[in-house]
């Protein structure tokens, strides 16, 4: 008797001790062994497996002791028969058994339940002909199965919160924009991809260090606002405060960024932490500067015909002066200069305006190049007095091209007037164009100022003027070359520019032709790729452009 007892006792023991080692771990699939095995150990059985029921509702084998993986699926019918139903439990066990290979004879069965919810099923075998388990083994398996339900419920609970967050992980990391978790001190904990991308920065040097020292967000003075304004303290407390500013990264460059933050704190209002999601708006700033910049310039060229027109007829009709003809016709037809200029200006402002709002409306015909550029050039001579040349290079036998004969004029016109305005010591002009598979490339060189290889990519943005001496004593709104892009993308073409800073500047577009070249003539590119933005680059397609050189040295 007292030996049963104290079999008892160390059953007990036993079973205090594995279930507190079942509880303290975490991960599912290492529970789950440890509870079939230590049931297996606890109750003298052979082998035993442990079945969970998924989300779907269905019973799948989890864990086993004492059964190879391949025998699993043999158990299928074994799960479906309810467990209070035990001769057919045993038969359908032996009847495995039978199949498997394995004397399989008796069987323990207990539902692993949670909070009133059966989260699965225990199963222990035996071998042994006529040792079938008994009541107070039964009951041995009823306590350990109470404790390892809770040990599988909190690794389950435990398995779904670590799935969601890698699955948050993950979204943070691959979000296009930058996020970056704080601490209760500021102190960054987490820092993405495109943090990293954005600031410089690397994740191992960023995180533990605060927000104020790694994003540093700075006025145009250069204060830290970080430091001197932060969001997140400022009282009242926002919801979702936002920061704007320049930084600059470890790389060296210069960004104006947004940053929304997302703050949590406790019912007294003490900081707990939060999230940035932390934005490049440079382009944006950029063209908001470039906008407020339009509007002063663009009121003052339209302010300037305005006061010569109102001035030259005040004068012309001031009844205490007597005119004579020539000095009337003088005046009126200063009057009509600058009202044809102001005319322009407008209208060019209506095309910018319609084309953001209707896009562009062709007029497509067939017609030969070089009529219009000696029409262009004609134009442009009495501006162009002695100091330019114009020289216009086109093959006699140039196909004629397929595009909108007036807007495509629009574009040769302001390629052939910032040639002029941009060579302020005069020079060659020239004129060029060629065949280049299905295309005629255009292209208006001159002996200018050039531009900066890092302005190219800038010039055929709205608003947008090269940053020169020329800038300042030069007319213009910017709009020239941005008109000019989207004429040129609409005919299916393509705009770029060839430039060195002194040595003048080349700048290219292509226009279909109207008969397609015949494959035994040309290799036919691809169809042009547009772009929002222009590349200042020429398109890959076509073959380099080997005219005479244009960017000879001159005197400037």
């Amino acid at each position: 008797m007292l030996d049963r007892y104290d079999q008892r006792l160390r059953q007990l023991e036993s079973l205090l001790r594995i279930s507190r080692a079942i509880t303290a771990h975490l991960d599912l699939t290492s529970v789950l062994n440890l509870v079939i095995e230590v049931a297996v150990d606890l109750l003298a059985g052979n082998s035993g497996l442990i079945a969970l029921r998924d989300d779907d509702g269905v019973t799948r084998i989890y864990a086993a002791s004492g059964l190879a993986r391949e025998t699993w699926p043999a158990f299928t019918d074994l799960l479906a028969t309810p467990i209070d139903d035990q001769p057919t439990l045993v038969r359908r066990l032996r009847e495995v058994g039978a199949d498997i290979g394995l004397p399989l004879r008796h069987v323990s069965a207990l539902p692993l339940v949670f909070r009133g919810a059966t989260v699965g099923v225990i199963y222990v075998f035996r071998a042994a002909l006529n040792v079938e388990f008994t009541a107070e083994e039964h009951q041995l398996l009823t306590a350990f199965a109470d404790q390892a339900a809770i040990a599988v419920s909190n690794a389950r609970l435990f398995q779904s919160v670590l799935r969601e967050k890698q699955h948050l992980d993950a979204l943070i990391e691959n979000s296009a924009d930058g996020v970056m978790i704080l601490d209760s001190r500021w102190r960054i904990t987490t820092f993405n991809r495109a943090m990293e991308q954005l600031t410089g920065w690397s994740r191992e040097e960023a995180i533990g260090r605060p927000c104020a020292e790694v994003l540093a967000i700075h006025t145009p003075q250069g204060a830290n606002l970080c430091l001197t304004d932060c969001p997140l303290q400022r009282q009242p407390f926002e919801p979702n405060p936002v920061a704007e500013g320049w930084i600059t990264t470890r790389d060296g460059r210069r960004l104006y960024i947004q940053s929304r933050y997302a703050a949590q704190r406790t019912p007294q209002g003490a900081f707990l932490g939060a999230i940035a999601n932390v934005r490049d708006v440079t382009e944006q700033k950029i063209e908001a500067e470039m906008q407020n910049t339009f509007i002063s310039v663009i009121s003052h060229e339209l302010r300037t015909p305005v006061s010569i027109i109102k001035g030259y007829a005040e004068t012309l009709a001031r009844q205490d002066a007597a005119w004579d003809a020539a000095t009337l016709r003088e005046g009126l037809m200063v009057i009509i200069e600058e009202a044809d200029r102001l005319a322009q200006q407008i209208n060019t402002l209506l095309e910018a305006s319609r084309l953001q709002t209707d896009g562009m409306r062709l007029e497509l015909s067939d017609w030969p190049v070089r009529p219009l550029v000696e029409r262009v050039v004609e134009r442009f001579m009495p501006q162009a007095g002695e100091r330019f040349t114009f020289e216009i290079d086109i093959p006699d036998d140039l196909p004629p091209v397929h595009a909108d004969y007036e807007r495509t004029r629009t574009v040769l016109e302001n390629l052939v007037s910032n040639a002029i305005k941009y060579s302020p010591n005069g020079g060659l002009v020239r004129i060029a164009a060629r065949v280049s598979g299905d295309y005629a490339i255009i292209s208006v060189s001159d002996q200018g100022i050039g531009i900066p290889f890092e302005e190219q990519k800038k010039l055929f943005r709205r608003f947008y003027r090269v940053d020169n001496r020329l800038r300042r004593e030069t007319q213009g709104a910017g709009l020239g070359l941005f008109l000019s892009r989207v004429i040129v993308e609409a005919q299916g073409g393509r705009i770029w520019v060839d430039s060195r800073p002194g040595r003048g500047s080349r700048f290219s577009f292509t226009v279909p032709l109207a008969t397609p070249m015949l494959s035994d003539q040309t290799a036919a590119p691809e169809a042009p790729s547009t772009s929002s933005e222009g590349t200042g680059e020429p398109p890959a397609m076509l073959p380099p452009y080997t005219e005479p050189p244009l960017l000879e040295d001159h005197e400037q």
